[in-house]
């Protein structure tokens, strides 16, 4: 099983270029957009990408490679879940957000 979810949002301000998110059985994630790691751990990852804030949940979670330059991450481990919210969310709501999302 394979799936991916795109923005084409040609308005992105980092330069970075557009985000996509793709997935491979619930592991081999390849992330496009990326703009800073903020937090991860071995069952969850937030990062902002062009688009918002990307919360990934799941286990044995490894940010096996991070080129910031590009704007791309890979991410091995099981996936459980993935979730967005915009990054002005983060700025307001501090750590209920984080709270929130790996509630």
């Amino acid at each position: 099983m394979t799936g991916s979810v795109e923005n084409r949002n040609a308005n992105n301000s980092a330069g970075i270029g557009k985000h996509r998110f793709s997935m491979e059985q619930r592991r081999d994630c390849k992330i496009t957009g990326v703009v800073e790691v903020h937090s991860f751990d071995e069952n969850n990852i937030l990062m902002e990408t062009v688009d918002g804030m990307l919360a990934i949940k799941g286990n044995n979670l490894h940010v096996s490679r991070l080129n910031l330059e590009k704007g791309e991450a890979d991410v091995d481990g099981r996936v459980d879940a993935f979730t967005y919210s915009e990054k002005s969310t983060l700025a307001k709501k501090g750590e209920g957000l984080l709270t929130r999302l790996f509630g």
